[in-house]
């Protein structure tokens, strides 16, 4: 199916009332500088403010303007997956609504997209406006993201970035993964990921939505899409590696245990009982940890099997298929 617009621009947004009519008019200029067909999604994430009638009122003045409205908050990645889901842009461009990211950044964005064939770009604000509470814990888990996923980024969480549409398409965003959608994008096939230096400007109105809090879940938050990325499909491969290494480290402990106890008969030395030596509870434990992971990886493999979505993979061309084939 054909996409209707050259450019959808996905703008999550909570309590941005006052940014948001410069916003969209500065988006729309852009457009129409350049001569793009375009629609801007406006996702509002539960907002406490007037945001969601100011989006009413914009959308009445430009038809290019669509607004969505969450019932509650539910965070920045499912107001993105949303907004994904909706667009009909054969380049998906997202930015966030506080007039920190730059419009005009948008036309080279989507050259790159179109001309270099990147299947997703990312902005690097390498000035940044931020105070150094934010910065320097942004560098270090964009420096643990880079080597943990193999994706030279310099900033994975900047929220300006493009796509082919076939990428937001195929992608899910959920819980707070939005940090790790170039992660997200590569496990699923999509590896020629691109990077740019934009601009980063000053916040304009109102205060960051963001605390301290954001670090600790986003480190999390690696090590989940990591592990789900890897082994999704078979889990026995984790399970079963450290239920082997845990099973046979406590076979080969009960081993030299008993065989020192018989050395010790044989040799008429002092002999300890077995259950006085704290090699034997150490031994126990990893036998014990061995067979249960074990267990796990089991019970998860049967689970990837019977899940719908284990044999949904990513077909992204067809040739000499047939609706009906009659062998002679």
């Amino acid at each position: 199916m054909p996409n209707e617009f050259d450019i959808s621009v996905v703008i999550p947004l909570y309590n941005e009332e006052e940014s948001l009519p410069e916003l969209c008019n500065w988006i729309s200029r852009v457009m129409i500088k350049h001569g793009f067909t375009y629609e801007v999604i406006l996702i509002d994430d539960g907002s406490t403010d007037s945001s969601w009638e100011v989006i009413r009122q914009i959308s009445e003045d430009n038809p290019a303007i669509k607004g969505l409205k969450f019932n509650r908050n539910y965070g920045k990645s499912a107001a993105l997956n949303t907004g994904f889901k909706e667009s009909r842009g054969e380049v998906v461009v997202s930015m966030d609504a506080d007039l920190q990211d730059s419009p005009d950044e948008i036309p080279e964005l989507y050259r790159m997209i179109r001309e270099e064939n990147y299947d997703l770009v990312s902005g690097w604000k390498r000035k940044r406006h931020d105070p150094i509470t934010k910065t320097i814990p942004s560098r270090f888990f964009n420096f643990i993201t880079r080597k943990i996923s193999g994706i030279k980024l310099h900033d994975f969480n900047c929220g300006l970035k493009a796509y082919r549409s076939q990428v937001v398409k195929h992608v899910d965003v959920y819980g707070e993964m939005h940090r790790y959608i170039p992660v997200i994008a590569k496990w699923n096939g999509y590896s020629k990921i691109g990077e740019k230096v934009v601009e980063h400007r000053a916040r304009k109105y109102g205060t960051t939505k963001f605390g301290f809090e954001r670090f600790i879940n986003g480190f999390l938050d690696l090590l989940s899409i990591t592990f789900v990325s890897k082994f999704k499909r078979k889990p026995m491969h984790f399970f079963g590696t450290f239920g082997t290494l845990s099973f046979f480290t406590g076979l080969i402990i009960t081993i030299y245990v008993i065989g020192n106890k018989l050395y010790s008969i044989h040799y008429s030395l002092p002999v300890r009982d077995v259950v006085e030596q704290p090699l034997f509870f150490l031994a126990l434990v990893a036998l014990i940890i061995g067979v249960q992971l074990f267990l796990t990886g089991f019970i998860a493999e049967m689970m990837a099997m019977k899940s719908q979505s284990s044999n949904e993979y990513l077909i992204v061309e067809k040739t000499g298929v047939k609706e009906k084939v009659i062998a002679k």
